[in-house]
């Protein structure tokens, strides 16, 4: 009788876990999905291919456009293939995460309808750039939105992850949040240089000026609290080994920033494989921070829970 009540047990543990499982990998092959999306339409940007499809959503009227197809209609249209694969997963996942809703977490299926209506906004966004022409304001809202469904994503990955606190991550919470709010503004700030050319006007016809130097000195404050982040996780003792690596990694990919910034600066964004590399850091920074701080914030509140 004790053994058929465990067997029943371990079966509906398994059973609940499956569910959970299931939805923790499709989320993470959606937030390297978006990883992606933002690589190439950075690349869009820069190779001038925004204007390539003069149609939308179709790309001159067609699914695939192979007489028209060259590098810079590839990219435009490529670039919507992968942002119609990531609508297609968002769905799945609400669906998912409604349909095993008693299996799962409460949160779970209204976090995945809050990334839903994201992309959902995301992919009109994307329509707009093209039918007003890539207005510069359009096409820094469409990274925007790009970049909060990317941290709702990393945010319910992070969440799902296993996870065994250790009770010594202090502040560490509250300087990963805020250097990836400080790396978000600065990432907008990039989109804004980028979408209004703002460094060849600068240098050009010295116009825009102001947009260039609010990016240059934007660069300070997620500088700084990465860096704070990385030096206070060095010097925690028994801190968690995958925080101590993503604090490790922030670390790296904040020097790496910061050099593909310098590089493309006075370049003058004429080399395009940098220039999208240092966008495509930016947001890996940022989903880095994101993931730090979820867990950290988990550490923090297993421990204050069991605190008595």
């Amino acid at each position: 009788m004790a053994h058929s009540v465990l067997d029943r047990n371990a079966a509906l543990a398994r059973s609940n876990t499956r569910p959970r499982d299931r939805i923790r990998r499709l989320v993470w092959k959606i937030a390297i999905a978006t990883l992606l999306l933002m690589a190439v339409g950075s690349a869009t940007r820069v190779m001038n291919a925004g204007l390539a499809c003069p149609d939308w959503p179709l790309c001159y009227g067609q699914l695939v456009p192979t007489e028209q197809m060259n590098l810079q209609v590839f990219l435009e249209w490529f670039h919507r293939l992968d942002a119609a694969a990531i609508g297609l997963s968002a769905i799945a996942l609400t669906a998912l995460s409604w349909w095993d809703r008693r299996s799962l977490p409460g949160w779970l299926p209204w976090a995945s309808t809050l990334a839903l209506g994201a992309i959902v906004f995301q992919g009109l966004l994307g329509g707009l750039t093209v039918t007003e022409l890539l207005r510069f304001d359009i096409v820094t809202a469409h990274l925007a939105t790009a970049l909060i469904f990317f941290t709702i994503v990393l945010i319910i990955g992070a969440v799902l992850l296993p996870y065994e606190a250790t009770g010594t991550v202090g502040k560490l919470p509250w300087v990963g949040l805020t250097s990836s709010i400080f790396v978000y503004l600065q990432s907008l700030l990039g989109g804004l240089v980028g979408s209004q050319w703002a460094l060849h006007q600068c240098f050009g016809y010295q116009q825009l000026c102001s947009v260039m130097n609010a990016h240059l000195a934007g660069v300070v404050p997620p500088t700084l609290t990465t860096a704070t982040l990385v030096v206070l996780a060095w010097r925690t003792p028994a801190l968690h080994g995958t925080l101590r690596r993503l604090a490790k990694f922030s670390g790296v990919l904040l020097l790496l920033q910061i050099g593909l910034g310098i590089a493309t600066f006075y370049l003058h964004l004429q080399v395009e494989p940098l220039t999208v590399a240092h966008q495509a850091t930016g947001a890996t920074l940022l989903g880095t921070l994101v993931v730090f701080t979820v867990l950290a914030l988990r550490d923090r509140a297993a421990t204050l829970a069991s605190t008595p």
